[in-house]
């Protein structure tokens, strides 16, 4: 029988270390979003969102076919608030990204996960993780300085804020739906939140065959691939091993950066975005000692 994509991930991933998925799915996210950001100047930000998420759900509808007939009104309604969350998220990302370099919009985006992690928390731990993140972003915006972008800075933050909703959401998804099911169908109504911007910004060019390929590229290398390594590495890993690996995205964009955009960063953004790195590590290290007591 040929195998297909299931609940527990893409066949052949059960072969590959748990560790290695992690790694290169947040080296493909990473290094994705900087090859979008080359199409930016063709596309705009709006235009090449609207591609990646219009692929995406191609993708993912197509790999875990989910079934539509027969669900619950609540259940559509949880879709619909989960694809207008990821397709915000990913549009104000990429309008960011358009304004401020991509380790540093990655670094500000992990203040809603964290957010997450720590919130309602008591413990004093935490709450230096908390403040110890504050501080690495309050460095990057640099208010006593040349600070960045201010509407890049309002986007990305609504960006970070979009994230933790999406994780709340998902964590809800996971108990409605099957497998990948919720975040295929969500996908579905995020591809429709850049559409009417991507349109302004691209117009035709958005049918072009190179840049159709371009943005599947994109999508693959931004959604596809990363979220079902992610996903078959989830099966694996202690939650807050795979936390911990998951923290070293601002590192891995802010080395894509420099590799692809040619964006460097001064000494006081790699020391900002070091302390959200450790930040983040504490943060999840942290919260599995807490489940655990």
């Amino acid at each position: 029988m040929q195998q297909t994509a299931t609940a527990k991930g893409l066949p052949g991933l059960d072969r590959v270390p748990p560790i290695a998925l992690v790694l290169s799915g947040v080296t493909s996210i990473q290094f994705g979003a900087a090859i979008a950001a080359t199409l930016f100047d063709d596309l705009g930000p709006s235009g090449v969102s609207a591609l990646r998420l219009g692929f995406a759900a191609i993708i993912l509808m197509a790999l875990f076919r989910p079934r539509v007939r027969g669900r619950a009104p609540r259940d559509l309604r949880l879709v619909l608030l989960f694809g207008l969350v990821l397709g915000t998220m990913n549009l104000t990302f990429y309008e960011a990204l358009d304004r401020i370099p991509l380790g540093v919009a990655v670094t500000i985006e992990f203040a809603g996960p964290l957010g997450v992690a720590v919130f309602g928390s008591r413990r004093r731990l935490d709450l230096m993780w908390a403040a110890l993140a504050a501080i690495g972003i309050v460095l990057l915006g640099n208010p006593f300085g040349a600070g960045l972008d201010t509407v890049g800075l309002i986007l990305i933050l609504t960006a970070a804020a979009c994230w933790a909703a999406y994780i709340l959401i998902a964590q809800r998804a996971t108990s409605v739906f099957t497998g990948s099911e919720g975040v295929a169908l969500a996908s579905v109504v995020a591809a429709l939140v850049p559409l009417g911007p991507g349109i302004a910004q691209a117009g035709t060019d958005l049918l072009e065959p190179k840049w159709l390929a371009l943005g599947a590229c994109v999508a693959l290398m931004s959604s596809a691939i990363p979220y079902s390594l992610e996903t078959e590495s989830l099966r694996r890993l202690p939650t807050h091993v795979f936390g911990v690996l998951m923290s070293i995205e601002p590192a891995v964009a802010a080395l894509a950066g420099f590799l692809i955009l040619g964006q460097s960063l001064d000494a006081r953004e790699i020391v900002a975005i070091g302390l959200v790195v450790v930040a983040s590590v504490g943060s999840s290290r942290s919260a599995t000692v807490a489940a655990e007591a």
